[in-house]
């Protein structure tokens, strides 16, 4: 816990609520590549953007004082608050998709899935949606009044109504309260309006601030993926139990009859019919709290209720006799569940491994004759560098690419894909999407993806299911 060094600023210049100069983290394995001077002022509101594994984290970790500074400390000047300390007036709001923890000062974290029930304060924390969980983790820090805060990708996961809400909230919030404002952005195309100024980080190297109006944003070319890994992808032979030898159209993959999930007295999915033949590639969309990871858990074999519901996986009918096991072998996946359950510190290419057994981390050296194909994954998601880095050291962003390519490392049949994209700049966003696309084009692969950004779908998706709340 750090308090507060008080800056007195001259009376002809605006107040520096914190400031940076030559700054050098103490501990080497958190330093940026080059010394940070930066000065956040009174009356801004600052995004920081960078691509995934920029630095971005870091510079956060130093304006909060959590990694601690060679030399000279952060300065900070947080009048007109009477708190001195740096844990009263410094709130950090991070989403990294996956975690529900908090250190007991500045440091929040928190897993958000759905949007609804805000008029129940009292719910169980496991039945909230996305959005009244959001709402009620921003207003319980809104309330301690604090100096500075900082929001890690707070739109991620959010349907287009929700975003629009916090939008909404957020520019309020900026307008009528003595608050500085700090969103970590990795989506930078739809960056809120009250934004004002842009410190972008580039390969561990914090740039000079600028004007929003100034920054020229980060370009992406129309097609990511190098042709050679796309060519790559499209050799891979198809296995003799892969669906996707069939012709099209020829198995029923999942099949759903007036399906019914509760939990409580709440409902969730009701009277749902829906069939996916292999071959198609379907959308799955609808607000927040519709009821989309609690489908894709029954077709992933994860949720108990199935077997009290007329449902059929790959021509079985679950409950009679089928393993856990003989549905996920044929199931590639990955959802911000999935990403919460990954919290060893392993290497990488072992998370990869583990999409070949279907165990939530396989905590062995892989096999020698798993390796090439672990790698070879890892290299079309342009993750090959960190294959043996610590899964726990890599940025949000990188550990999503190590999931995705541990969903394609079996090569499935079946690819479900919840928010894959969560917490990806925009290159890996365009080559995530040119990896699917590649993917899908083999065969009569089957695609199930969910997402709230119409333009993060691949061209493929001829089919869709939209849910509505219950």
């Amino acid at each position: 816990m750090y308090s507060a060094h008080l800056i007195v600023p001259l009376q002809d210049r605006m107040q520096k609520v914190i400031e940076i100069h030559e700054g050098i983290a103490r501990h080497p394995l958190y330093r940026l590549k080059e010394p940070v001077t930066l000065s956040l002022l009174d009356g801004e509101c600052v995004a920081i953007v960078g691509e995934n594994g920029s630095g971005k984290s870091m510079l956060v970790d130093m304006l909060t004082s959590r990694h601690p500074l060679l030399g000279e400390e952060v300065q900070y000047d947080f009048r007109p608050s009477e708190l001195s300390l740096v844990c009263d007036n410094v709130k950090l709001l991070t989403f990294r998709d996956c975690f529900g923890t908090s250190d007991g000062t500045y440091y929040h974290q928190q897993r958000w899935n759905q949007w609804d029930l805000d008029e129940q304060a009292d719910k169980d924390v496991r039945v909230l949606s996305s959005g009244e969980m959001r709402r009620r983790l921003l207003n319980k820090i809104l309330e301690q009044e604090p100096r500075v805060l900082f929001l890690d990708n707070p739109f991620i996961g959010l349907d287009v109504s929700a975003r629009q809400y916090f939008c909404t909230l957020l520019g309020e919030v900026v307008r009528t309260r003595h608050l500085l404002l700090v969103l970590i952005l990795s989506k930078t195309d739809d960056m809120p309006d009250f934004v004002t100024h842009v410190v972008e980080v580039r390969k561990g190297v914090v740039l000079p601030k600028m004007p929003r109006n100034d920054w020229q944003g980060l370009e992406v070319p129309a097609h990511v993926l190098l042709l050679e890994k796309e060519s790559a992808i499209l050799s891979l032979p198809l296995r003799e139990d892969d669906f996707a030898v069939l012709p099209q159209g020829l198995r029923r993959m999942i099949d759903m009859h007036d399906v019914q999930i509760r939990y409580g007295d709440r409902t969730i999915l009701k009277g749902l019919n829906w069939t996916v033949m292999n071959g198609e590639h379907w959308a799955l969309s609808g607000e927040n709290g519709s009821g989309k990871s609690t489908l894709l858990s029954i077709v992933c074999a994860d949720n108990p209720q199935a077997y009290a519901n007329d449902v059929e996986l790959f021509g079985y009918r679950r409950g009679r006799g089928e393993s856990i096991w003989d549905i996920k072998r044929h199931i590639g996946y990955v959802s911000p569940e999935l990403h919460r359950a990954y919290l060893k510190d392993v290497p990488a290419v072992e998370v990869v491994a583990s999409g070949l057994s279907d165990a939530v981390g396989l905590y062995k050296r892989p096999k020698a004759e798993q390796m090439p194909v672990c790698v070879f994954w890892m290299d079309v998601f342009g993750i090959q560098q960190h294959r043996d880095t610590s899964f726990l050291k890599l940025s949000s962003g990188e550990q999503r690419l190590v999931l995705l390519a541990r969903a394609f490392v079996k090569d499935p049949s079946l690819l479900i894909l919840d928010e894959p994209m969560h917490g990806l700049d925009m290159r890996n966003r365009r080559l995530v999407k040119d990896v699917i696309e590649a993917f899908c084009r083999r065969g009569s692969k089957t695609l199930v993806m969910v997402t709230h950004y119409e333009n993060e779908l691949p061209a493929c998706i001829d089919h869709r299911i939209f849910l509505t709340k219950q």
